[in-house]
């Protein structure tokens, strides 16, 4: 059964977040909100929970993870940025968007786009993901929480834990975060493309 976390959504309780960055640096998986949506997150090197999301989500091996991180330096030291990337990712972060960039070598190849060798990014607002990325020192490796059949992502945190009490580990609840997902931009053809539009406005990149 997945434990439930019941998370200010202003001002995270610093105990609630260490239990829960502690059982990811302990191969956790869990359900967590953002500033778009909830999503699924595990560690980046952990073993299992790629594999967990997948099946979960009913993805397959050309899926683009998003790899969270807490700011523009960790970002930074995982995908590859020329100047024009770098200006737009800048201006638009923190916030609902995720860029597609040329993974660095620190990205674990399996994490990577099997044929581009690429890898989603992002630096996400929301007060609870930032306490939980500061704790854990590191970023998480996240999916959209949006089920196989279902219109939109889960919002509600009692009923995600109904849903997937045995296959994710930790919920984290913090009430109603959106059901609108990140806009993703992919900047790893140079010029910027609109793979989907989101929360984040996209006409910066049109």
């Amino acid at each position: 059964m997945a434990r439930f976390f019941d998370v200010h959504p202003d001002d995270p309780q610093p105990r609630s977040i260490a239990q829960v960055v502690a059982m990811v640096r302990d191969d956790a998986l869990v359900a967590y909100p953002t500033d778009s949506c909830y999503a699924l997150g595990c560690r980046m090197d952990s073993r299992t929970g790629p594999d967990r999301i997948r099946r979960i989500r009913a993805l397959d091996d050309r899926h683009h993870f998003t790899l969270v991180c807490a700011d523009f330096a960790q970002l930074g030291q995982l995908v590859q940025l020329d100047n024009r990337g770098f200006r737009s990712v800048k201006a638009s972060t923190p916030g609902p968007y995720t860029f597609i960039l040329p993974a660095l070598k620190e990205v674990p190849r399996r994490l990577a786009h099997p044929r581009k060798k690429t890898v989603g990014v992002r630096i996400p607002e929301h007060p609870v993901v930032r306490a939980l990325l500061r704790e854990l020192g590191e970023p998480l490796l996240s999916s959209t929480l949006l089920l196989p059949g279902d219109d939109d992502p889960m919002t509600d945190g009692w009923q995600i834990k109904e849903r997937l009490d045995h296959v994710v580990d930790a919920v984290v609840d913090s009430g109603d975060c959106g059901t609108e997902p990140t806009t993703v931009v992919d900047l790893s053809g140079g010029v910027p493309e609109v793979v989907r539009v989101g929360a984040g406005d996209p006409s910066r990149f049109l």
